[in-house]
């Protein structure tokens, strides 16, 4: 998992069981289609919402019931966050790949306890973390030289609503962490102090570009977050993309990437 040029997609959080149906078939389809490897991804909690009561997702024992069920029904690899040392056993025992927070990704003990499942591991780059802060974190997970390890850029807030993502940093990364290094298409265009609400704001309509910009400039993959009706999403409604607008960002990304070998 994480080599060659790859895609991690499915809504923030799970949502229903027809939702999240209608979300694996299609990237099953794309995943023939296009030839590219796409896991499906989705939280079973997300504990790190802006607002107390903002929807977190069915649970962890729920939730792993259904990633189990995705994966069977639609063949796709599934991953998943983790937010805790207790849910990493659990997690393992289902998904395909362990994810960690961008929040969480200074936790030593959650970063040593995903490592040693021995399952492939996505950290997602916090935004205040510089290359080498990135390598030390890959460092925590990496217990053995052939553990599967991916690191994604999210970008850094620089302002008051508004992430940065410098086009240099997959270079950087890959070189402080010798990892493939992925581009968070979907938080890239959040924006943190504009929500309603409660909620994050997003720039939906920068993802295409933005994509393109950081696949010419080295990403290996591509992190999307999608849904058939954002508006409609339990999380990340304004930076969520659109399930039919997927091949609008893959057909370019994938020219750029056949372009550069």
């Amino acid at each position: 998992m994480f080599e060659g040029k790859f895609l991690i997609a499915g809504p923030c959080v799970l949502e229903d069981r027809d939702t999240n149906q209608i979300i694996a078939e299609s990237l099953a389809e794309k995943a023939n289609f296009w030839g590219l490897d796409i896991v499906f991804k989705a939280s079973f909690d997300k504990a790190n919402r802006s607002s107390l009561g903002s929807p977190r997702g069915p649970g962890m024992e729920e939730g792993l019931r259904e990633l189990e069920r995705i994966k069977a029904a639609s063949g796709l690899s599934v991953i998943t966050d983790i937010h805790e040392v207790h849910q990493v056993e659990a997690a393992a025992a289902v998904v395909d790949a362990l994810q960690i927070p961008a929040f969480l990704s200074r936790q030593t003990d959650l970063l040593v306890a995903a490592g040693a499942t021995g399952k492939p591991v996505n950290i997602k780059k916090g935004q205040w973390m510089d290359s080498q802060g990135a390598a030390a974190a890959v460092g925590k997970v990496r217990s053995n030289p052939d553990h599967s390890i991916s690191l994604t850029e999210r970008g850094t807030f620089f302002g008051y609503g508004d992430l940065v993502v410098d086009m240099r940093s997959f270079k950087r990364i890959r070189d402080a962490a010798s990892v493939p290094v992925i581009f968070d298409v979907t938080h890239s265009i959040q924006q943190p102090g504009r929500g309603k609400g409660g909620r994050s704001g997003g720039d939906r309509e920068s993802a295409p570009r933005l994509a393109m910009a950081a696949v010419a400039a080295g990403a290996d993959g591509l992190f999307i977050e999608t849904h058939p009706k954002p508006s409609e999403a339990s999380s990340d409604a304004d930076s969520m993309l659109e399930l039919d607008r997927l091949d609008e960002i893959l057909l370019p990304c994938l020219k750029i990437w056949d372009t550069l070998g």
